[in-house]
C-alpha cells in the first residue's frame, strides 16, 4: 500500500461548546488532516478585492483575462447555453486555493462544506466504507469496508482503487470531492467502479444512514484487552470509553490499542482519549505562524494502570500520532509497528457565508516533549513490519508482537 493523504477535522466551541471540523480521514466515513480552531463566517473574499489594482485579489490584468476568457465562451463554446456559472465560479475559486499548491488547503462548494461537516460526527448518508488518498498519486482506496452496510452489500473490498462514481471518473480529484458524490440523500444509489487486481469492477450501493462504528475492542487470552481505533470522531470517545469499562469488568490485565491505518479526525476526541490514560501533564501543544497557540493537559485523575501496548504504522496519522507522541514521550506504554505517517500541521476550517468554506494549513502541533513530526512520524519503540500470510490471512504477525510485549511488560 501507499502512503496517503489524511484530511482530518475538529469542532469548535459552538452553543454546546464542541469543535467541529473535518477527517474525514478520512473516513468516508472519511477522514484525513488534522483541523484546529474556529468557524467563522467572512466575507466571501470580497474585501481585499479590487478590479484594477495589484493589492488586490484581483489585479486588473486578471480581471481582463477573466473577462475575455468568458467572452469567448459565449461566442465560440459549442454548449454555451448549457453553462453553469456557478459551477464556473466555484472552480475559479478552486483553482485559486489549489494554487497554494498544498495538499491540505483546500476550497470547498456547498454539497462538499455539508459532507465534510457531517464526516465529524459519526453518523452520515453513505454507503459505510472508508477511504484515504495518496498525497503524490491522487489514488483514492478503500481501506476498511464496515459490516451489514451498503458497501459490502455491493460487493466492495478493502483495497480496492476508486476509479468512477456514477460513471464520472474521479482520478485525481480532491478527496472531500468524492466524498460528497459517494453521500448522498438517504435511500438513493450510487454506482462505485473501482480497480482490483487490475480489473474493474462496479457495484451499486443504496445510501443509507451510518452511524460509524470506530471501536472495536475484545477480551485476548491471559486477560489482555484490545482495543482497535478507526477513527477519532464525535462519536469515538463514548465507544473507548465503553470499551475500557467493559474490559476492566472483565478483570483486563494489559492493553494493546490498535491505531493502524487510523487516519486521524477531531481534535477534541484525542485529547479527551489521552486524557483518560493520562493522570497529568501535557498531551499536545498548538503553534501558528505568528507563535500563538494552546496547550492541551490532562485534566483528569484517570489513569491506566495495566500495561499498554499502542499499534501504529505508516498510515496512522495527525490525531492518531498525537496519541501516540503522548503515550510515548509519558511512557505510558510501548509503541509497535512501524514508523506513522508524519503530519504534524493543522488546518482550520472558515465558514463562508454563502454555505461554501475553506480548509487551509494555520499552524503546526508538536508532541509533549516538544517535537514537531511533520515529513517524520512516531518512531516505535519495538519496529516490525506487517507480513501478510497467504496460508493464513487472519494471521496478524504484529499483533502477536504486541501481545509479547504486553506479556513481557
Amino acid at each position: 500500500m501507499e502512503q496517503f493523504e489524511q484530511i482530518e477535522h475538529n469542532k469548535q466551541k459552538q452553543k454546546n461548546n464542541f469543535w467541529k471540523g473535518a477527517l474525514c480521514g478520512a473516513l468516508a466515513m472519511l477522514a484525513i488532516s488534522l483541523i484546529v480552531g474556529s468557524i467563522l463566517v467572512i466575507s466571501f473574499l470580497m474585501k481585499r478585492s479590487t478590479t484594477n489594482g495589484e493589492d488586490g485579489i484581483v489585479s486588473g490584468r486578471t480581471q481582463w483575462k477573466l473577462e475575455a476568457i468568458q467572452d469567448l465562451i459565449d461566442k465560440y463554446y459549442l454548449y454555451s447555453d448549457e453553462v453553469d456559472m456557478e459551477a464556473l465560479q466555484d472552480y475559479l475559486v478552486k483553482g485559486y486555493v489549489n494554487g497554494l499548491q498544498e495538499p491540505y488547503s483546500v476550497y470547498y462548494d456547498q454539497a462538499e462544506t455539508t459532507a465534510l461537516f457531517e464526516s465529524t460526527s459519526g453518523t452520515f448518508g453513505g454507503i459505510g466504507v472508508a477511504i484515504m488518498q495518496d498525497t503524490t498519486s491522487g489514488l483514492v482506496t478503500f481501506t476498511k469496508i464496515y459490516k451489514n452496510c451498503p458497501g459490502e452489500k455491493a460487493g466492495f473490498k478493502e483495497g480496492d482503487v476508486v476509479y468512477k462514481v456514477n460513471g464520472e471518473d474521479v482520478t485525481g480529484q480532491d478527496l472531500d470531492t468524492i466524498v460528497s458524490q459517494i453521500r448522498g440523500e438517504l435511500g438513493t444509489d450510487v454506482e462505485i467502479t473501482v480497480i482490483r487486481d487490475g480489473e474493474e469492477y462496479t457495484g451499486t450501493a443504496t445510501r443509507a444512514l451510518i452511524e460509524n462504528d470506530t471501536v472495536e475492542f475484545a477480551m485476548k487470552d491471559d486477560k489482555l484487552g484490545y482495543i482497535q481505533v478507526t477513527a477519532f470522531e464525535d462519536v469515538t470517545l463514548k465507544q473507548f470509553e465503553e470499551a475500557l469499562d467493559d474490559l476492566n469488568k472483565q478483570g483486563m490485565k494489559g492493553l494493546v490499542i490498535d491505531l493502524r491505518s487510523n487516519p486521524g479526525g477531531n481534535l477534541a476526541t484525542v485529547v479527551d482519549m489521552v486524557d483518560l490514560i493520562l493522570s497529568e501533564g501535557t498531551i499536545v501543544s498548538i503553534k501558528d505562524k505568528n507563535g500563538n497557540g494552546n496547550v492541551y493537559r490532562a485534566k483528569k485523575d484517570d489513569k491506566l494502570n495495566v500495561p499498554l501496548v499502542v499499534l501504529i504504522n505508516g498510515y496512522s496519522a495527525s490525531a492518531s500520532e498525537i496519541f501516540a507522541g503522548a503515550v510515548k514521550d509519558h511512557k505510558l506504554g510501548t509503541l509497535v509497528g512501524t514508523t506513522t505517517y508524519g503530519k504534524g500541521i493543522v488546518q482550520n476550517i472558515f465558514s463562508l457565508n454563502d454555505g461554501t468554506s475553506l480548509k487551509i494549513t494555520s499552524s503546526e502541533y508538536f508532541t509533549p516533549n516538544g517535537t514537531n513530526i511533520h515529513g517524520v512520524g512516531v518512531a516505535p519503540d519495538v519496529e516490525i513490519e506487517y507480513e501478510y500470510d497467504e496460508n493464513n490471512p487472519s494471521k496478524d504477525n504484529q499483533l502477536e508482537k504486541a501481545i509479547e510485549v504486553l506479556n513481557g511488560m
